[in-house]
């Protein structure tokens, strides 16, 4: 028997925003110039005809969800054919439920059917992989969460209980073997912060190709008002907290970058570092020998370095590296390898001590991932994905209420700033990082709180509807 508050999709339509960034940024052994953003408006109803609306989005950032030496556009246009798929999935998808569950059963049942049915016809080295599938798919279940707040006339996050859900989260996940953990009784709202901050210290992403100085510009830098390098943008934002982007290949660009960085963070009373090795090592060695030397040679920047981010393959099932060594230094976290609890279970047996949770793997898949993973005693952050527009609100309220290591990843204004200048006249404080931090006290209302800033960007006509 469920709750009179249940709900069902019944209706779906699909948006593509194009983007283009102001600056290049790169992803392991590509580049992104480009990028499609997905916008959904999914509609559902309750058992007693009553029915809203809810909006989702999300970046369809190719070359993180899909590594390949396939070309760009090629898996480009495969993404966007798999939403128009989704579209009408998730408008016939008749299971009614708590977001939670509608989104966890889609996930289960339907998404991997469709991928199936995409992948059918492709050879094997080119099908489209599954966090990819994830990402096309969150808009869809983002879109439902927000519109189950705005059918019930509240915040999301306040739903997360037994008042709303039907079933407690043993439904859903398993305690690792030996451990003492139980889920019995317990729902997603008791592993949430009590009280949302009203805002969240940023952290600024040092892409590979980014230019730290003036000894670094080439000429050919855009002039739009914008800050180009380093020390311009810590100056301007007043920012606390910096990621540098490595290449995990090529070892003493690596250590030099984090020297180069480190020492312009020291200077500036930057407080913060985190690493990011693009996937790329194989050998914890790799990784090692690099803090080693830093902890010798710059002990105060490797002081600095609050967590390594997933240095390794994306494929935690078939590259089951032992990481005790690399977790034993620094604090490690999963990313794109945790695309759900199970595989961070067995990140954890390897030697992971934290998960950098995403609202484009679905916010039913990320606070199923945040309860199991602080359940086991895991350490959380929340990483971008560079969310422009509606991506950035969920995004933010993820990390509020998930209680991070600190703060927040956050890049859209960096990379596309003129972006998100409709939103922004609604929420300022999301879309500007001031004295290092984003406000989000603006965020209020039903569903994820995006208020009118809905309504602040013309669409163009759907990509799909059904």
């Amino acid at each position: 028997m469920g709750k009179s508050t249940d709900i069902r999709p019944i209706a779906a339509k699909l948006y593509f925003l194009p983007v283009e960034t102001r600056v290049p940024l790169k992803f392991g052994t590509e580049t992104l110039t480009y990028i499609t953003c997905a916008r959904v408006e999914l509609t559902v109803a309750d058992a007693a005809g009553r029915s809203a609306t809810g909006w989702g989005e999300t970046p369809l950032s190719v070359q993180w969800v899909w590594p390949s030496t396939l070309g760009y556009e090629e898996r480009h246009q495969l993404l966007k054919q798999f939403c128009e798929m989704l579209t009408a999935a998730w408008a016939k998808f008749a299971v009614f439920g708590h977001p939670m569950e509608v989104g966890h059963a889609f996930q289960e049942q339907a998404l991997p059917e469709l991928l199936k049915q995409l992948n059918a016809t492709r050879p094997a080295e080119q099908e489209m992989p599954w966090l990819a599938a994830l990402v096309c798919c969150s808009a869809f279940d983002i879109a439902l969460h927000d519109a189950y707040g705005r059918l019930h006339q509240v915040p999301v996050y306040s739903t997360y209980n037994a008042e709303y859900m039907n079933r407690d989260l043993t439904t859903y996940l398993t305690p690792a073997a030996g451990s003492a953990v139980s889920f019995a009784g317990l729902y997603p709202q008791d592993f949430l912060a009590e009280t949302r901050p009203a805002g969240l210290v940023a952290w600024h992403l040092v892409g590979g190709l980014d230019p730290l100085t003036t000894a670094d510009l080439q000429g050919d830098e855009p002039d739009d008002g914008y800050p180009v390098i380093l020390t311009d943008w810590i100056e301007r934002d007043g920012l606390k907290c910096l990621k540098i982007k490595l290449r995990g290949n090529d070892a003493e660009w690596d250590y030099q970058r984090l020297v180069a960085v480190g020492e312009i963070a020291a200077a500036h009373e930057v407080y913060w570092l985190s690493t990011d090795f693009n996937c790329t090592v194989t050998d914890p060695g790799y990784v090692n020998d690099i803090l080693d030397r830093l902890q010798w040679e710059h002990p105060r920047i490797y002081g600095m370095i609050l967590y390594v981010e997933q240095p390794f393959p994306y494929e935690l099932e078939s590259h089951r590296i032992d990481v005790h060594s690399v977790s034993a230094r620094k604090p490690l976290f999963m990313d794109e390898s945790a695309h759900d609890w199970h595989l961070v279970k067995l990140g954890r047996e390897l030697g992971w001590t934290g998960v950098a949770l995403k609202t484009c793997k679905s916010q039913t898949g990320a606070l199923l991932t945040l309860c199991w993973a602080k359940a086991h005693g895991m350490t959380l952050m929340v990483q971008d994905l560079t969310n422009p527009m509606l991506a950035q609100i969920p995004h933010v309220l993820l990390a509020a209420y998930a209680g991070t290591i600190a703060g927040v990843e956050t890049n859209a204004m960096q990379f596309y700033p003129e972006a998100s200048v409709l939103e922004e006249k609604v929420h300022p404080g999301l879309y500007k990082r001031r004295d290092g931090n984003v406000d989000l006290s603006t965020l209020q209302g039903p569903g994820f709180g995006y208020g009118s800033a809905v309504q602040q960007r013309e669409l163009p006509p759907p990509a799909a509807a059904h």
